[in-house]
């Protein structure tokens, strides 16, 4: 697996963050769907990250939203339908983390869902030391998000 700096904006890509929002939407509320569009995720504080195979195919998305010098927020994290079970996610998380350190950020934060469609999602970021928190940067508290931290 390659994971590495990425265009949200390649035609794969856009193809998977399509399908990332349309079950956004079908699983939440519109008012409590935070994830971005692809206009959105080339933003200058975002950097993105894309996993693929060895033969370029593309298995998973995350992305790093940087608030300040020393909180970020982890977004649009997304394993497509035909890589899940394959430790996709854990991957771009790591790789992820590794760029918060590498960056001296201290805390990074994630809003997901708490419907039952994100149950798989919630379990990832706990075993991979995150905690439960409440909202953070610009999320009121809201029934249908769950948020969560880890200190670096």
């Amino acid at each position: 697996m390659i994971i590495a700096l990425d265009s949200p904006k390649a035609p794969d890509v856009l193809a998977l963050l399509e399908e990332h929002l349309r079950e956004m939407h079908a699983t939440s509320p519109a008012e409590s769907v935070h994830a971005l569009s692809p206009d959105a995720l080339v933003h200058p504080s975002i950097s993105f990250w894309s996993a693929r195979d060895d033969d370029g195919a593309l298995l998973g998305v995350g992305a790093l939203k940087q608030h300040d010098a020393i909180m970020a927020e982890l977004k649009s994290m997304r394993t497509s339908q035909t890589a899940r079970g394959r430790g996709v996610a854990s991957a771009v998380l790591a790789t992820v983390i590794a760029e918060c350190r590498d960056r001296g950020i201290k805390e990074l934060n994630l809003e997901t869902g708490t419907e039952d469609y994100f149950a798989a999602a919630r379990a990832l970021y706990v075993k991979h030391g995150f905690v439960a928190r409440g909202p953070f940067a610009d999320y009121a508290l809201d029934p249908n998000s769950a948020f969560f931290t880890i200190a670096l």
